[in-house]
């Protein structure tokens, strides 16, 4: 069996922000696009969690979103 202490948190997190960049940029929005599209007014929300910036990351809310704007399955955050 695994130890959970093995799992890294922080690595998990900049993966998922990681693969939303890299999606969001395959279908050709910045930034604040996608911040608009899920109904936030600043980019902050998208810059902070791509990049995982003070520990800042998307939710199951947030990811959701993210997904039915970019038109993939939420899988793909997490491959």
């Amino acid at each position: 069996m695994k130890n959970i202490e093995d799992f890294n948190v922080d690595e998990f997190h900049k993966k998922i922000g990681n693969n939303v960049k890299n999606l969001r940029e395959q279908k050709g929005l910045t930034q604040l696009e996608l911040s608009h599209a899920i109904g936030h007014k600043s980019v902050s929300i998208i810059s902070n969690g791509e990049i995982y910036h003070n520990k800042s990351r998307f939710n199951l809310e947030h990811l959701g979103k993210i997904a039915f704007v970019l038109d993939v399955k939420i899988e793909e955050f997490f491959k």
